[in-house]
């Protein structure tokens, strides 16, 4: 693995707008066309008002000073925090990047008390999710193509 030099620390809200992009460059990695990845983009766009927010956790996975990778967390409930977003430059898809972001969103839910973690995965990371500890509980319509179905899964922190 080459995460020897990773760390995950804050975004910032400066990032914002690059976060974004790599959410999208992440999503096309999967082999969506433009127009779906263009119909994604509000759903995928990190809200820089909401960085700092004392309920949602956006982290940025750095290697010397490259992004190679975020994940956002929010909570939705006392027992709940659900996992937003995680993306990894294309490059690096493959490299331990997304499996060090979920364990530090797995700490970061744990340790603000939550008992459980909600996803909502693309299908091509469904084997990814259940690698993480998920198991599929149910489907959810995705919030950008209008009868579309994304698997949930939910991880147990206790």
């Amino acid at each position: 693995l080459m995460t020897a030099n990773l760390t995950i620390r804050a975004a910032r809200v400066g990032e914002a707008g690059f976060l974004s992009e790599l959410a999208l460059r992440s999503k096309a990695h999967w082999g969506y066309d433009a127009a779906f990845i263009e119909a994604c983009r509000d759903e995928l766009s990190v809200d820089a008002d909401r960085l700092g927010d004392a309920e949602y956790w956006c982290r940025v996975a750095e290697d010397r000073g490259a992004i190679l990778g975020f994940y956002s967390l929010v909570r939705i409930s006392d027992e709940d925090c659900e996992l937003e977003a995680l993306f990894v430059e294309p490059s690096s898809i493959g490299t331990g990047v997304g499996r060090s972001l979920v364990k530090h969103a797995i700490a970061q839910a744990r340790t603000v008390g939550a008992t459980r973690m909600i996803i909502q995965g693309d299908p091509n990371a469904s084997d990814f999710y259940v690698a993480a500890g998920g198991r599929q509980v149910g489907s959810r319509e995705s919030g950008s193509i209008a009868g579309r179905f994304l698997p949930l899964f939910e991880i147990n922190l206790l």
